[in-house]
């Protein structure tokens, strides 16, 4: 080796060890910075000269070493393991604190629990039909029922009230991901820019973009992948949204008319929707990952009513008067309750707001509905043309113990529709005889139309009854003046007796309290269960990051052993450095005399 070759030696390992120090001191300095990861110098040798030649192989003589890069120490499995996990926590996040907050709504109204409302009911009820020609029992009754409608109406408008104020959580959400993809899309032009002549990594730059992907990854569904200029693609939902040329933002927009509720959306793929609700959200399909999906999936795409829930057809439906069963339209009866039932799972079931909602109408509508029936029924009458109508059932009907004996009047009313239309009919009779008459035609419920259906909302009590409680039909029409037994003893064991099942999946019938019990603690389960997952995810995404830290954060010990490494090669180096320049002093002195 010859000297000045030595000396190149010497200096390369000098700046070496310098560079090494520099890094470590970079480490060092940012223990506490978020997201920083430890960085690495690899060294590799210098370049050789050939000083001879054997017969086997060629002898050389190196200059030294160089340092190779200084690189990041991270672990990719880790990271992407990590941003899938920490995605779906926080979807079970939003769903365990949405389920708290109709818990909350349930727990207290104006102070008083709800079920506190249905036992005034079932009181007064009861009072009213141990003394039914009285007065005072009767208005007790009616006044009842006006703070039961009151306060189930005050319960509804809070959750709905509570659906429209996560717009503005919807709206933050969208902002932070578009502010997020403008970032990355900024930093990956300014890596490419640093690493294009390939001799730096631009390691403090990748930091803060992987420190982005991270917290995008908590609020929607992140994929991406690198190319070799250091160009980060992102996928959100499957969408790029993040390319080397362009950011393709989001924005929201309201889902319908009829709602004051947003969507998020592409602007720039044909404005379709950010999230595909076609199926029920797990695990296995990894469609139950992000903070923004979790948000809307607990909050539902509209307000829930009663015909949200699938009626399963029966056989008797499709039997006639001679027991002939039309099995034909029985069978696509079941198909189509069969693809409301898949509907009801997606679109329902799966967000506690709308499936809350949709169980407490259908409650509020069973005891609305079965205590005016009892007090107004109706019986089904054939008209000429073949047609078949509800009109009002004067035989069975009671009457109100005003002086006229007033029939008809129902407790409850519809706001905007009234219970029965007066017009002329021709009844086919049953002795096939046709009988004109005036009839009271009931005005049916109309799905399409939510004037007409008794729907949280749109009931009320009658106001004719709260002017007159006399009114209220509960004496025999034989008009002899007594209360009707008959009738008060219905109206007790409708409110004990089986009503419906709390879902189509529950085949069990409940009454009006066990229903209302069975719900709320349907409500409990759920939340539970949402709860249990985001704790279990939660777990596992601590797990993680603590083994992405045990890679990617800086070991103060290692590194200050690793200080102490260089500091001892420098000086070494130095030492080199000087031999060999008392050894050229030698040489350059001698060859001088």
């Amino acid at each position: 080796m010859s000297l000045m070759s030595a000396m190149y030696t010497g200096v390369s390992g000098l700046t070496a060890n310098q560079r090494g120090l520099t890094v470590l001191g970079h480490n060092l300095a940012n223990v506490e910075t978020e997201g920083y990861v430890r960085q690495q110098m690899e060294t590799t040798d210098f370049l050789y000269r050939p000083v001879g030649r054997t017969g086997t192989h060629t002898m050389q003589t190196g200059y030294g070493t160089d340092v190779s890069t200084i690189k990041q120490v991270r672990d990719r499995f880790l990271d992407r393991t990590y941003r899938e996990e920490v995605g779906r926590q926080n979807y079970y996040r939003l769903q365990y604190e949405s389920t708290s907050e109709i818990e909350d709504i349930f727990g207290e109204t104006e102070g008083v629990a709800f079920q506190d409302s249905m036992a005034e009911v079932w009181v007064a009820l009861q009072e009213m039909c141990k003394e039914p020609d009285s007065i005072v029992t009767r208005s007790s009754f009616i006044q009842t029922a006006v703070s039961f409608i009151e306060r189930a109406e005050e319960i509804y408008k809070q959750i709905g009230e509570y659906q429209v104020s996560l717009n503005t959580q919807v709206k933050n959400y969208v902002n932070r991901i578009n502010e997020i993809a403008n970032e990355i899309y900024e930093l990956n032009h300014s890596i490419q820019k640093v690493e294009a002549g390939g001799f730096e990594n631009a390691n403090d730059l990748r930091d803060k973009r992987n420190l982005l992907v991270d917290e995008l990854s908590e609020l929607v569904k992140v994929s991406y992948k690198e190319d070799a200029t250091g160009i980060m693609t992102i996928y959100v939902e499957d969408y790029a949204m993040v390319t080397e040329d362009l950011v393709y933002p989001i924005d929201t927009r309201p889902i319908n008319d009829e709602t004051s509720m947003i969507e998020p959306y592409w602007v720039n793929y044909d404005s379709v929707d950010l999230f595909k609700f076609d199926r029920v959200p797990s695990t296995a399909a990894d469609t139950d990952i992000g903070a923004l999906k979790g948000l809307l999936i607990a909050r539902g795409q509209k307000v829930g009513r009663y015909t949200d829930i699938p009626r399963k057809p029966t056989e008797e439906e499709f039997t006639d008067e001679t027991g002939w069963f039309d099995i034909q339209n029985y069978q696509a009866a079941v198909r189509e309750y069969d693809e409301k039932v898949k509907d009801y799972e997606i679109n329902v079931e799966s967000s506690v707001c709308v499936s809350v909602q949709a169980q407490f109408d259908n409650l509020i509508h069973g005891i609305v509905t079965t205590i005016n029936d009892l007090l107004c029924p109706n019986k089904e009458v054939e008209l000429t043309d073949g047609s078949k109508i509800m009109i009002f059932d004067e035989e069975k009907a009671s009457v109100g113990m005003d002086e006229n004996n007033t029939p008809g009047e129902a407790l409850f009313t519809r706001k905007s529709m009234d219970r029965y239309t007066v017009r002329s009919v021709d009844i086919v009779n049953d002795d096939g005889t046709i009988e004109h008459k005036e009839a009271w035609v009931f005005n049916a419920e109309d799905p399409e139309n939510n004037y007409s259906l008794f729907t949280i909302g749109e009931v009320k009590v009658n106001d004719k009854l709260l002017k007159n409680p006399s009114l209220l039909p509960l004496s025999d029409n034989s008009g002899t003046g007594d209360f009707s037994i008959e009738l008060c003893e219905s109206l007790l064991s409708a409110w004990q007796a089986e009503f419906d099942t709390i879902s189509p999946s529950d085949y069990s019938k409940q009454n009006f309290n066990s229903y209302y019990t069975e719900m709320v603690g349907l409500i409990g389960t759920n939340g539970q269960k949402h709860k249990n997952v985001f704790k279990s995810q939660e777990d596992l995404v601590n797990s993680v990051d603590n083994q992405r830290q045990s890679v990617h954060a800086v070991d103060s010990d290692e590194d200050l052993t690793n200080v102490i490494k260089y500091q001892q090669g420098y000086n070494a180096n130095s030492r080199f450095i000087n031999a060999v320049n008392q050894m050229l002093e030698h040489l350059i002195d001698t060859l001088g005399r």
